[in-house]
Order: C-alpha cells, then structure tokens, then sequence
C-alpha cells in the first residue's frame, strides 16, 4: 500500500509539472500580448500611448524576453509563492484573488454538501424502492434537474424573489456589507445569501448524483452476496447498508477529482447571473485581457486542484474498495 501511495504522489508532481508548462501554453497561445489589448481598450476610448510607452510596459512586465525565459522566471516565482502582479488590476495576483478564492470555496462547498445529503438518501431509497411511486418522482425531477440550465434556473428565482417577495436577489452581500471589512454581522449576512447560490449550483449535481447512486446500488442489491445474506435473516436495513452502500460510494468517491477544481472555479456563468463575487469572472476577465499572471495562476491553480483530488479520490477508492489495497501491495 505504501508503495502504491508513493507511486501515486511521484506521478501527481510529474503532472504538476505538466500541467505548468500547458498553461504557460495556453495563456500565451492568443495572438498579441497583454500590452497589444491595452492598447486596443485604450483606442476603443479615443486614447492612446506612444510605441515607447507600449515597449516600457513589454520591459516592464518581461514580455520582451524569449518565451522559455519568461516561463522560467514565472514558474520560479510561482515555486517561491510569489504569482506576480496582475497586469490588469496592478496588483498582486494574491491580493487580487483574496477574498473572491474564499467566497469561492464556501459558496462552492455549501452547493457540494447539499448535493451530497440530497443524492445519499433518494438514491438509496429509489433503488431500494425501484419503480415506486417514489421512484417514479424522484426520477421525473431528477430529468428535471439535468434538463434546466444552472444559470436559467437562476434567473427565474431572480425574477420571483423580486416580483413576488420583494427580494433583491444576487450578489453575497448586502450593499451596506459589500465594501464593508469582515465583522461578525458581514459573517451573518453571507451566511443568509448563500442559500440561492448554493441550491442552483447544487440542482444539476443532484440530479445526476442521484442516479448514479441509483443505478450502482441495484446492481449491488442483485448480487449474490446480498440474496445470500437476506437468505441468513439478517435484518434488510443492515443488508443494505452494510456492502451494498458501501460498494455503491465509488463514483461519489471518484467525482472529487472533479469537484476540488469547481470549488475554486464555480459556475462562471452562475457567478455572473448572480452577481458573485467569485474567482470564475475574474478568470473570465483576466483571459479576455490576456493578463498572463492572473490567468495563468488561476489555470495553473485548477489544474493542480484536479491533481489533488484525483490522489484523494485515489486514496478514499483503495479505502473503500479492498481489492485496491491488494493492487497496491503487488
């Protein structure tokens, strides 16, 4: 097992390798640079700067060097903790991501954990009761859920918190709170709007949760083992949950790989619906203007998010499935 471990971290920093040298790639793959967008924003405002001017902000930024030598400086940086200052904010990329990273992760987590104890139980229950008048409902809003658009789904509880209840629905704070430094009364008024953010960002994963475990837990329950034990009178409720819950906890132990990038990211579209003040906007924004240290760090940031959980995943899969450690030891 231990050897199975140390495979697994050698191939994360491999790819953690990998995954820097692509997103250099790919933040410098649009023609230009981030001084050629400056100038073009600038123009579409009727001003302008000298070519002088446009080659002292290249030297500044470093973007007169070859490309391997600015990747090695970034990286080196990055290495160090130091992701550069924002091209476009004129700021540190740190202080520039700040609050919006945990706002990020706590609007991101609230829609994971609801997703969780929602899918758990209606999973269980539509495959213990399978074709059920249950069944049948959960199914039809599961369909549902898949088939309506996060961000849809956010514009209509937009319009009846407004219409009906007089609500003014998005953003994370109120407007005497927004600008306002943390206090335990800023702390009350994130926690009474993160509800609608959470549960529309939660809708679609539910949904598709549910039938997951679903479909996994009806065909443990037709497994051998589990006729075998309701054969013996061991009572139904410790049947289920002993193995076949258990074995059917594989894909939600598979999907972190996926979930720790959208904890940084979250819903892009979502977030700009909703007015949130999360780091997917600001990605959007920072490739727009191609400003290469804040993009690239927030790329770089979910690319290495994906690696970390994938080696969770890993770990959690050889916990709840024996035959893995068996794998791990050979």
């Amino acid at each position: 097992m231990l050897m199975y471990i140390a495979r697994r971290l050698a191939l994360a920093v491999v790819t953690c390798v990998a995954i820097s040298v692509l997103t250099f790639i790919i933040i410098r793959l649009p023609p230009g640079d981030f001084v050629d967008a400056y100038i073009a924003n600038l123009a579409s405002t009727g001003s302008n700067i000298t070519a002088d001017q446009a080659q002292a902000m290249r030297v500044e930024y470093g973007l007169d060097r070859p490309v391997y030598i600015q990747y090695t400086l970034w990286i080196s940086r990055v290495v160090g903790g130091d992701f550069g200052v924002s091209m476009m904010w004129r700021r540190p990329v740190t202080e520039v991501i700040g609050d919006r990273l945990w706002l990020t992760m706590i609007v991101s987590l609230s829609a994971l954990f609801l997703t969780w104890i929602i899918a758990l139980p209606i999973g269980i229950y539509s495959a213990v009761r399978q074709y059920s008048i249950g069944d049948y409902f959960f199914t039809m809003v599961g369909f549902i859920g898949l088939a309506i658009p996060n961000f849809l789904l956010a514009l209509i509880l937009m319009y009846l918190g407004f219409r009906y209840l007089g609500l003014s629905v998005g953003g994370l704070f109120s407007a005497e709170y927004a600008q306002a430094p943390w206090s335990f009364a800023k702390a009350w008024d994130l926690f009474k709007h993160i509800p609608l953010p959470a549960c529309v960002l939660a809708l679609a994963g539910t949904a598709h949760q549910i039938r997951i475990m679903r479909a996994n837990l009806l065909d443990e329950l037709r497994k051998p083992y589990v006729i075998t034990a309701r054969a013996k009178g061991i009572p139904e409720r410790r049947v289920i949950m002993k193995y076949p819950v258990r074995a059917a906890l594989n894909p939600f132990a598979s999907s972190i790989a996926y979930v720790f990038p959208y904890l940084v990211s979250g819903s892009i579209i979502v977030s700009l619906v909703l007015g949130l003040p999360t780091v997917g906007p600001l990605l959007l924004q920072a490739l727009v203007a191609q400003d290469m240290f804040l993009a690239g760090t927030i790329v770089l940031l979910l690319g290495v998010m994906t690696v970390v959980g994938t080696l969770i995943s890993d770990l959690l899969l050889m916990w709840i499935e024996p035959r893995l450690r068996l794998t791990g030891h050979s």
